[in-house]
């Protein structure tokens, strides 16, 4: 593979990080400037009530070619701004990670020279920075999604992701929630696009506060059943 990417876009979903937004739009735009030939920065605005907004759009002015920002008029979720950010995006390459700094984005250039032989390249978080009982919630909901739908990966919400833009093109993304990393990956296993794992180093939030709840546990059960069943539904049709 060349040194360089010809084209990448990036995609950073934001909601209410005004203390992260602009550390996190400078550190991809100095890691893209060494790692492509063209790239863009994509923010999506998830209808923020702090600065967020106001301060994305202060480095989308500053630099259009490489930086857009898009707004939610209201928080419409995680999956929904993902959506968003994927349906803007213009080059070959996607990536997306999220905007409070717990990912260093520029161990993106450990995934490019795998990216030419698979079809996605994830991250897994290396001694995982969350509480204790976050982690466990975790490993419990990784092994579920094994059960179900054979998806066997360490870390399936790990926001730091690789994609040929075919791919995203090729699936349909339903979840407006957090979710969304979940379906992504079973649907491109469905579709038959093979997927590679790659550890990256968590760091500790430093600013702000996440938006993760307990409340969304019970909502993503039901969101993984809905799922599940649509799924078995298409293959029993198939059989």
């Amino acid at each position: 593979m060349t040194e360089k990417l010809k084209n990448i876009s990036v995609v950073l979903p934001a909601y209410n990080e005004e203390e992260n937004i602009a550390d996190a739009i400078i550190n991809t735009r100095n890691t893209l400037g060494t790692l492509a030939d063209n790239y863009e920065i994509i923010v999506v605005n998830d209808g923020s009530t702090d600065r967020t907004g106001e301060i994305a759009e202060h480095f989308a002015q500053q630099e259009p070619s490489h930086t857009r920002i898009f707004h939610h008029s209201s928080n419409k979720g995680y999956g929904a701004a993902l959506r968003t950010g994927f349906l803007n995006t213009r080059y070959e390459y996607v990536f997306y990670t999220d905007a409070d700094n717990q990912f260093d984005i520029s161990e993106l250039r450990n995934f490019l020279p795998l990216i030419e032989k698979y079809d996605i390249i994830i991250g897994y978080r290396i001694k995982r920075k969350d509480s204790l009982l976050r982690i466990f919630l975790s490993k419990g909901y990784n092994y579920l999604v094994f059960l179900l739908f054979h998806l066997k990966v360490r870390d399936v919400d790990c926001s730091f992701k690789l994609f040929h833009k075919y791919v995203l093109d090729a699936i349909k993304i339903e979840c407006d929630d957090f979710f969304v990393d979940t379906e992504i990956l079973v649907r491109a296993k469905k579709a038959g696009f093979h997927i590679l794992e790659k550890g990256v180093t968590h760091y500790p939030r430093k600013r702000g506060k996440t938006t993760v709840r307990p409340g969304h546990i019970l909502k993503t059960l039901i969101t993984i059943t809905k799922l599940w069943k649509q799924i078995h539904r298409k293959n029993k049709y198939n059989e």
